[in-house]
């Protein structure tokens, strides 16, 4: 009867819109209630959730990709991107992909991504001749590929519930990462062909190196913060550190967007970001932890297993489960919630742990695009200030193809674990 409840409030609350960290509290809450629990486990489970020494690169990685954001960074990806891919037909929706490519080793966020180039690219688009829902929505689309391509804050997450080497964890999401950012670019050209989008001027090799000069410290942070953490330089939580330092460098000296006069808000909205997400790391770790007293993920894997023990068709059903997971909740709550039972089903039929985390994070952050609650729809919405029901008709040849690559990473694990495995 609690399980029942825990359940209804849960989905009741998700239903008329209550932010998920409040869903997860309150359900938590009705349960413990309900079933005669001292209210005392309920500091302890947010605090047991919290208290693992790699979640503290999530503060620093926010802070980084605060810093750039602040420091005009977002300015000269764009014009790299749309020097490198502006004269192909539809070139400013290549370069929106290849902008978010290169943003999403920055900030490792799909909604920062969204919100930064979205705001430059959505409007720009539109004067340029290109439909403003098909602006939002491979803005929105290929705003999923940040928390693929490392730094990534969901890879973080299952690092910190696996043991899996969160350096590892960012290697396997290269190839994955990459594979997104060339369908999505390969999509939108087909609908610019179809739809007789215009093209700029080819870039001289002169102004690709002009723009590349600038878009190369943001190259460099990406580089600095993968080859610290494989070389053994430093620990993600170090490395994140140090990505904050040189953000920090890079946006008041070089690109010099940031001052000193901006700074307190930039590290007042870090620390907001980041006790935001700790606290839904807190509440997640607790519905987890009702969860696993009730035996609801043996009961998962069992219903699972019931219907087939086919490798091939248990992965199908882990994916529809996460895909439709992914609809409704927040990535870094389902992720707390669902993954440590999952990657237990995965193991038994032999799916290497690493292999499993890139799967069920990109089937994750397909939701962020998908309605009812893909986050990132609403911000382009807001940024396109068009309906949400337009962007998402326009948002359905992306998420096709999303759902391809994600096949292919799910059916060919060398796709993720070729790049780990070179660490031994």
């Amino acid at each position: 009867m609690e399980v029942i409840l825990l359940f209804l409030v849960f989905f009741l609350l998700l239903f008329v819109g209550v932010p998920i960290v409040f869903c997860l509290g309150i359900a938590s809450l009705t349960y413990l209630t309900m079933a005669g629990i001292p209210l005392t486990i309920v500091p302890q489970r947010l605090y047991a959730g919290m208290d693992s020494f790699v979640l503290l690169c999530i503060p620093g990685f926010i802070l980084a990709g605060n810093l750039m954001n602040v420091g005009n960074i977002t300015d000269y990806i764009i014009r790299f991107s749309n020097a490198l891919l502006g004269h192909i037909r539809g070139g400013l929706g290549l370069a929106n992909v290849g902008g978010s490519m290169i943003f999403g080793g920055i900030s490792g966020t799909a909604v920062a991504d969204t919100a930064s180039i979205g705001a430059v690219m959505i409007p720009g688009m539109a004067r340029s001749g290109y439909d403003k829902p098909f602006a939002a929505a491979v803005t929105a689309a290929s705003s999923t590929i940040g928390p693929i391509i490392p730094p990534s804050v969901p890879m973080i997450i299952v690092g910190s519930l696996s043991g899996i080497s969160v350096g590892k964890m960012f290697l396997a999401g290269v190839v994955p990462g990459i594979m997104l950012g060339l369908a999505m670019m390969v999509t939108a050209y087909i609908i610019a062909v179809k739809r007789q989008y215009p093209r700029e001027k080819r870039a001289t090799l002169k102004e690709i190196y002009i723009v590349g000069k600038g878009a190369f410290w943001a190259l460099l942070m990406t580089f600095i913060i993968l080859y610290g953490i494989i070389g053994g330089l430093f620990t993600p939580t170090e490395a994140s550190i140090m990505a904050s330092l040189y953000a920090f460098v890079v946006g008041m000296f070089v690109y010099k967007g940031l001052t000193w006069k901006n700074l307190p808000k930039l590290l007042v909205d870090t620390v907001l970001s980041s006790t935001s997400l700790l606290l839904l790391v807190g509440m997640a770790n607790l519905f987890g932890w009702i969860l696993t007293s009730e035996q609801i993920p043996q009961m998962l894997a069992g219903a699972i297993f019931s219907i087939s023990e086919n490798p091939l068709v248990v992965i199908l059903i882990i994916n529809i489960v996460l895909l439709v997971v992914g609809g409704f909740m927040e990535t870094i709550a389902a992720l707390i919630i669902l993954f440590p039972t999952l990657l237990k089903v995965a193991e038994g039929i032999g799916m290497d742990p690493i292999h499993f985390g890139v799967m069920a994070v990109l089937n994750l952050i397909i939701g962020l695009t998908t309605p009812p609650v893909g986050v990132c729809l609403f911000v382009a919405a807001g940024i396109s200030e068009l309906p949400m029901t337009t962007i998402v008709k326009a948002i359905w040849p992306f998420l096709i193809c999303n759902l391809v690559v994600l096949l292919l990473v799910s059916y060919v694990p060398a796709i993720s674990l070729w790049l780990p495995s070179l660490l031994g």
